[in-house]
């Protein structure tokens, strides 16, 4: 079995313990594609702590029973990557206990796709328009550039990433509405700073098209009942691979490396990115003997 092949988790809601699957999909009722970031091997033989950090959709929709979830496994901290208008439109709800630290990812691009998926989903006539004439697929590579690129991309990044290395923020949950860009780069540079292999990382990233679309079925049945085709909407909720190669090829351009764009881009010096390691990397047990 490879590093990102899941399984569902168990009906379970304890936090996941030291033999969790990475990349498994936690029990929740309205919080999809909700997941611990922990629990993959580094290229040095390390494991990335389980029980730390957390990623998920927007948390708008949460239950009692989801906010309570969360409580259980110690979330102090709700890092929201959305845009003040996506923050507006559908507030998060909050465990008991935890903080809310805003972070507009897409401040300087409002208007780019993966900001505009929730008004999107709620609009059908002009989702069919713009989705009729848009090249998906380049739009999001041009979204996904500017995740690294952006001045308020670089800005939340470092922000976040400063947080986390710091662990008063600790257990913590970061995520934009669907889970998936904005969250999947933040989890994809942490996961790669740490030593994930990049293979590894891009598995974890396609996971969210087997965790979102059934989750966000209220969203399509959504759609459908205000006249739009829900299969109009599967292109912008979903993922591609080509899409976080945008990212990296970015990444690769302007800093040549992880740490470099960590140190260069996001200000973060080697002493913050050692931090990161120290606080979320763990020796790891030796494989079973078959």
């Amino acid at each position: 079995m490879s590093e990102a092949e899941t399984s569902e988790a168990p009906d379970d809601d304890a936090p996941d313990g030291a033999d969790a699957v990475p990349g498994t999909l936690l029990p929740a009722d309205a919080v999809p594609n909700l997941r611990d970031i922990g629990g993959y091997r580094t290229t040095d033989g390390k494991r990335v702590r389980l029980g730390l950090v957390y990623r998920s959709t927007a948390l708008d929709r949460a239950t009692e029973s989801d906010l309570t979830r969360l409580q259980d496994r110690g979330v102090r901290t709700v890092f929201d990557l959305r845009t003040a208008a996506e923050r507006a439109a559908s507030p998060d709800r909050l465990p008991i206990g935890a903080s809310e630290v805003d972070l507009d990812v897409m401040a300087d691009a409002p208007g780019a796709t993966p900001a505009r998926i929730g008004e999107l989903s709620s609009q059908p006539q002009k989702a069919s328009k713009l989705l009729a004439r848009a090249d998906v697929g380049a739009v999001f590579g041009t979204a996904y550039r500017g995740l690294v690129s952006l001045p308020s991309a670089k800005a939340s990044y470092r922000d976040l990433f400063l947080r986390l290395a710091d662990g008063d923020s600790l257990p913590a949950l970061y995520h934009c509405t669907t889970g998936k860009d904005r969250t999947g780069w933040a989890t994809a540079a942490l996961l790669l700073l740490l030593g994930v292999p990049e293979q590894t990382v891009a598995e974890d990233y396609l996971l969210s098209n087997d965790y979102l679309m059934a989750g966000l079925k209220p969203v399509l049945d959504g759609f459908a009942a205000k006249g739009g085709d829900p299969e109009a909407l599967r292109p912008i909720l979903g993922v591609k691979e080509e899409y976080l190669r945008a990212a990296l090829d970015e990444m690769h351009e302007h800093y040549g490396s992880i740490e470099r764009y960590f140190s260069e881009g996001l200000s973060l010096d080697a002493d913050v990115q050692q931090q990161l390691r120290t606080t979320f990397l763990e020796s790891a047990p030796a494989p079973p003997v078959e």
